[in-house]
């Protein structure tokens, strides 16, 4: 039992976890295509961000709960989150509109897809067993691995938002 609400069959709710997975990161990357490159950098008027930032951020996030949170750090994902990308775009960070600090629009997208599939490929052969084990926040629902993969696409929708109201503020017309 965790939450007072037994998980009866883990699999299946992984599988909806996935679907939302894909849903929202479909929606974000219609939003990223529909924005030109050159105004990633740029935090509008009485926003504290960007959208460089919030893709930096979704992808340190989706490596935090879909891969860290579910098998640990293995020694290829110091290339893939090094220490520099994970404090420029972690929770507590502060986003920058120098675009010469950072990585470009183009590698921000490499990276997002790179951490993505990666993330699909985990969760594809990730044991039932393994998504009951215990984590510490963040999660959604239930104080275990699968509730930390459930977290992941109500994060993203979230930053979609975001990246949404950013659109808008740099006088871009809404996707949907």
């Amino acid at each position: 039992m965790t939450n007072a609400i037994e998980i009866k069959n883990p699999s299946s709710i992984l599988q909806v976890a996935i679907d939302q997975i894909l849903f929202a990161r479909n929606y974000t990357l219609q939003l990223l295509e529909a924005t030109p490159r050159e105004a990633w950098f740029t935090i509008p008027q009485g926003l504290p961000t960007n959208l460089a930032w919030q893709v930096g951020h979704l992808t340190v996030s989706q490596y935090g709960l879909l891969m860290f949170r579910i098998r640990g750090r293995d020694p290829d994902d110091l290339e893939l989150i090094p220490s520099k990308f994970r404090k420029a775009y972690s929770r507590q960070s502060t986003p920058s509109s120098l675009e010469q600090r950072q990585p470009s629009a183009d590698e921000l997208v490499e990276r997002l897809e790179e951490v993505h599939r990666r993330s699909m490929n985990e969760l594809s052969s990730v044991k039932s067993d393994v998504l009951l084990e215990p984590v510490e926040m963040p999660y959604a629902a239930y104080p275990v691995k699968l509730g930390a993969i459930l977290f992941c696409p109500l994060h993203e929708q979230i930053h979609a938002g975001q990246i949404g109201l950013i659109r808008r503020s740099l006088g871009l017309e809404p996707v949907r």
